[in-house]
């Protein structure tokens, strides 16, 4: 409960941070062009307002509805439907009488503030923390694949060398490599070969709908981490920190193997040996039903791989920040383009709220936090300029063909594209989150 409530905490920051800015970018444009703001909310405020104070001509405040915010620009059609004042004539300081390319502007804010302030956060990133990762060379074990790689064509211990013939240098970014330049084969050496393994569309689906496929395999020299209430290991009086020994006398080379003999063991009685401030005991077990005993394995010796580390200073971060926004900004185009992929079956993945909110670690931790606003700021301005109505991309699209033109699209046939847009959009908002409801009923979120 307690992480689900930090989570809870995370999104909320994050998207408020990332409304305003977004919001202020139209306004700034706004402002510098002489057009009047009427409203700035974060989050909506259908019937009433949680908080609100009006400043010159603009009324700021808070809605008690956390599904994004708005800037009501005068004499601009927008989610407000203000029919009554569009029918007056239009006044020097509205925004449909503003030249096309002002408001062009005003319209493209939003999205270039959120593009600009995802750059930053990864500027401060590389600054403050710098960059860790697992080299591919490094998983000296190999991988440890769940049963979707297997079928895929993984087997435990497999290295893996390159994919499609290319090295990725970040053990990491091996599957959304495979995933996002939707890749034909992975080479691994397997028993001292080397291997091609054929990646097909049903199989970029699967990695699609599952998380953590391959891990670094790691050897069996592990000790009891955090037990989870009311477990078999709990109950039978296994203790954080117990060193494993071995399994009905069994020992065994790799964690995966002892994972996998459990799992065989569903129901039925193991006596696990272990090892406890220097004293050998032996705990009988009864396996659960799902071929688990109940707890979260810690290596004995933490430093087993060896990670790659890059330090930035001030001026190093700069170039490394953009350019790693740069390339997080082209990666999402890549997933973006899989949902119009049939065989990827990518639309079963779109989430909602919660999906997002999981992204969050179960803890409050700041490097995390930033580097999932950063990632949400540029997912933003993406979905910001799709064109459809209703979002700035829609408004760019019109302007940009009255730009082409010369004629400015009727404000009737504007009202009826916003109605439309704002029912496609909340058709899309209603089947993302049915989507997470349905992961959360099958018990695969």
């Amino acid at each position: 409960m307690e992480s689900i409530l930090i989570k809870t905490a995370q999104l909320l920051l994050s998207l408020s941070i990332l409304v305003v800015l977004h919001e202020f970018g139209h306004f700034m444009f706004a402002r510098l062009f002489h057009t009047r703001v009427e409203k700035f909310y974060l989050f909506f405020n259908p019937w009433f307002s949680l908080f609100k104070v009006k400043k010159g001509e603009t009324e700021y405040g808070i809605g008690w509805l956390p599904l994004g915010g708005y800037v009501k620009i005068s004499g601009m059609i927008d989610e407000s439907m203000d029919k009554e004042a569009m029918k007056l004539p239009a006044q020097p300081y509205e925004f449909r009488a503003k030249p096309a390319w002002q408001r062009l502007l005003i319209m493209l804010g939003g999205v270039t503030m959120n593009f600009l302030f995802a750059m930053i956060i990864y500027i401060g990133i590389l600054y403050a923390w710098g960059e860790e990762f697992l080299p591919t060379k490094n998983a000296i074990y190999g991988i440890e694949v769940n049963d979707v790689g297997k079928k895929i064509g993984f087997q435990n211990g497999d290295k893996i060398l390159t994919v499609d013939n290319q090295i990725v240098e970040n053990f990491m970014k091996i599957i959304p490599t495979i995933v996002l330049d939707n890749a034909q084969t992975v080479q691994v050496e397997r028993n001292g070969q080397k291997i091609d393994i054929e990646i097909s569309g049903s199989d970029l689906a699967l990695l699609l709908k599952t998380k953590s496929v391959i891990e670094p395999r790691i050897p069996f020299d592990i000790k009891i981490g955090k037990l989870l209430k009311d477990a078999p290991a709990t109950l039978a009086g296994v203790e954080k920190g117990d060193k494993i020994v071995n399994v009905d006398g069994k020992v065994f080379g790799f964690y995966d193997e002892f994972r996998e003999y459990i799992s065989n063991k569903k129901n039925e009685n193991i006596d696990l040996k272990l090892e406890r401030d220097g004293l050998s005991i032996t705990k009988q077990i009864v396996v659960n039903g799902e071929g688990k005993i109940g707890f979260y394995p810690v290596l004995n010796n933490p430093n087993i791989f060896e990670y790659k580390s890059i330090k930035y200073g001030f001026l190093e971060s700069i170039p490394a920040g953009i350019n790693k926004g740069v390339q997080t900004t082209g990666d999402y185009l890549k997933q973006f383009k899989l949902f119009f992929k049939k065989e990827t079956k990518a639309y079963e993945s779109l989430g909602g709220f919660a999906t997002i909110g999981n992204i969050f670690p179960g803890k409050w931790d700041w490097h995390s936090f930033w580097n999932m606003t950063a990632f949400i700021s540029i997912i933003l301005a993406i979905m910001n300029l799709l064109p459809i109505p209703a979002l700035d991309g829609g408004h760019v699209m019109f302007l940009l063909g009255e730009m082409i033109t010369g004629r400015k699209p009727n404000e009737k046939f504007l009202e009826y594209a916003q109605i439309v847009g704002m029912v496609l959009l909340l058709a899309l908002v209603l089947y993302a989150n049915a989507n997470d409801i349905i992961k959360m009923i099958n018990g695969t979120f």
